[in-house]
């Protein structure tokens, strides 16, 4: 039994690290079509890291191909861009070459370079958009009229949360009436409001029981109805064509806007919400656990790791291309680069901040892990 665990969880980190490499190397793949649209030779064009596996280089672009051992993620070796100076020192000391060959980056315009560094976290955003139209049309859209009676999002102190249920769980019975479908389920609760139910649900083959009392539901959904406080696993129904693209976008809209809210959130309310943010690790384990419910909810889950990491690279960090890109408009607006002393300053303290927000990430990620809280 451990054995065939161990093989499924393995196959789920797996199925992980394929899907965040894939979003990786498109988003380098970004910055590759720009760079060489605005005439940058790229050097190398790499799927993963380590020691190289196979190579070929293009005889017409010179461009060296690369599939490396550690098959996550990738970067693109642009011409001029070696990171071994910051962006200002790059320029300067590419304005002091006598011959300045034409496919630098640092020979393009300010504008040519920046359409370069943000083509990444478009290319995200584009597929995003792209993941939810491909889940759309091969599995399906969301239904708000059918659902699974499997746990979806547990809501923090509530009474679902309280008893021990997480996300994942899939709900056998109430009061010893078997549950069919996702709407016996959500009907069955509804109508018990103040009335304590026996709840028996099962967690990875072992079956557990539990007495849970529902609470007045929030008003969106009716005061007069019972709620324990968790959403069922939707789902998916065939959709012609033209619904499955009308749908995409909407969840695109949605995603953006659920996203753009979080980082707000996190900017303005640091200390409150810093805690719930999901790194690697935390998203390993909530892929394992929308791993279970379909593919339609995993590509859901794609696209939405897409979407946050092309936002994520979008920040004024050092290191990441919001970093890089925030120096290109300096430049833009003072109408030379910024001094290599000031920027390197910069970088330090940026660089700084980006590896403690990282450990904190990972540490909330494992405490949550050990201590068997859920991750959604």
């Amino acid at each position: 039994m451990f054995a065939i665990v161990t093989l499924v969880s393995l196959e789920k980190v797996a199925t992980f690290l394929v899907m965040l490499s894939v979003l990786i190397v498109l988003h380098e793949l970004g910055h590759f079509v720009l760079a060489r649209r605005n005439g940058v030779r790229v050097n190398e064009f790499s799927v993963g890291f380590g020691p190289k596996l196979l190579v070929w280089s293009s005889p017409r672009t010179g461009t060296q191909y690369s599939l490396r051992a550690l098959p996550i993620g990738g970067f693109c070796a642009m011409e001029g861009e070696d990171n071994r100076f910051s962006e200002a020192e790059q320029q300067r000391e590419f304005r002091t070459l006598s011959q300045a060959p034409e496919h630098n980056f640092q020979a393009k315009s300010a504008w040519g370079r920046l359409a370069i560094i943000i083509a990444g976290p478009i290319a995200n955003f584009l597929l995003c958009y792209c993941i939810l139209l491909a889940g759309a049309l091969a599995f399906g859209v969301a239904s708000d009229r059918t659902n699974q009676p499997v746990v979806g999002e547990v809501v923090a102190g509530s009474p679902a949360a309280i008893i021990g249920i997480r996300a994942g769980d899939r709900i056998l019975a109430i009061d010893n009436v078997a549950v069919t479908s996702g709407k016996h389920l959500v009907d069955t609760i509804h109508s018990a409001l103040g009335r304590r139910l026996d709840v028996v649900y099962e967690r990875n083959g072992l079956r557990m029981e539990h007495y849970v009392t529902p609470r007045p539901c929030p008003a969106a959904v009716g005061k007069n109805f019972g709620c324990i406080g968790f959403s069922p696993v939707p789902a998916y129904v065939r959709v012609s064509v033209a619904r499955a693209f009308r749908e995409s976008g909407e969840e695109f809209v949605s995603i953006a806007s659920q996203t753009l809210s979080g980082v707000v959130l996190l900017v303005t309310q640091f200390a409150k919400y810093a805690p719930e943010i999901a790194g690697p690790i935390g998203m390993g384990q909530v892929a394992a656990t929308v791993q279970d419910w379909g593919w339609g909810p995993y590509f859901s889950l794609a696209a939405t790791i897409s979407f946050a990491l092309g936002l994520f690279n979008l920040l004024p960090i050092p290191a990441l291309d919001g970093g890089r890109a925030a120096f290109v408009i300096a430049e833009l607006i003072r109408g030379r680069p910024v001094d290599p002393e000031k920027e390197a300053m910069v970088h330090i303290a940026g660089f700084a901040a980006l590896m403690a927000l990282i450990v904190l990430v990972a540490f909330h990620d494992i405490s949550r892990i050990v201590s068997g809280q859920g991750l959604m």
